[in-house]
C-alpha cells in the first residue's frame, strides 16, 4: 500500500513540475528545438535543474541497503549500445521533435483538451503497444 502512495506522490510531483516548466506545453518545446528560429533555451535550465537534483538523490538513495518498498533496487546492468536502442531513440526524439511532447508532458496536458494532445496521446499509446508486439514477436521466433 505505502509503495502506491509513494509512486502516486512521486508522479504528482513529476506532473505539478512538467507542468509549473513549461514542458506541457508543446509550443514551448518545439521553441526551445528551434536553434536556429525563435530559440528558448529556457528548457536547458530545466533540464539541468533536473539532472542536478537527480544526481545528488542517487548519491544520497543509493546509499541505502534496500529502498524504503521493495527488497532490493532495480538498476540497469547492459552497458552496450545496440539496433533497438539507436531505433528507439530515434523515434522518441522524431516524434519530440514533430509533435512537442514526449510521454509525461503529454499526459499532464491531457486535461486540457488541446486537440494535438488528444491526437498525440492515442498515437503514442498505439506505438508503444505495436513495440510491444514487435518485441515478443521477435522474442517468441527467437526461443522457437
Amino acid at each position: 500500500m505505502y509503495a502506491i502512495l509513494s509512486a502516486l506522490l512521486s508522479g504528482l510531483v513529476f506532473g505539478l513540475g512538467l507542468v509549473i516548466s513549461g514542458m506541457s506545453n508543446p509550443a514551448k518545446v518545439l521553441n526551445f528545438l528551434d536553434i536556429a528560429g525563435t530559440w528558448d533555451p529556457s528548457l536547458a535550465f530545466v533540464m539541468a535543474g533536473a539532472i542536478f537534483v537527480t544526481s545528488i538523490g542517487y548519491r544520497l538513495v543509493l546509499k541505502q541497503q534496500a529502498p524504503k518498498f521493495a527488497a532490493a533496487f532495480a538498476l540497469p546492468t547492459r552497458r552496450d549500445i545496440d539496433t533497438p536502442l539507436i531505433a528507439g531513440a530515434a523515434i522518441f526524439g522524431l516524434g519530440w521533435g514533430l509533435g512537442g511532447f514526449c510521454p509525461g508532458p503529454a499526459w499532464t496536458a491531457l486535461p486540457l483538451g488541446d486537440t494535438g494532445t488528444l491526437a498525440f496521446v492515442p498515437a503514442m499509446l498505439a506505438g508503444m503497444w505495436l513495440a510491444r508486439s514487435a518485441l515478443n514477436n521477435r522474442t517468441a521466433l527467437q526461443t522457437s
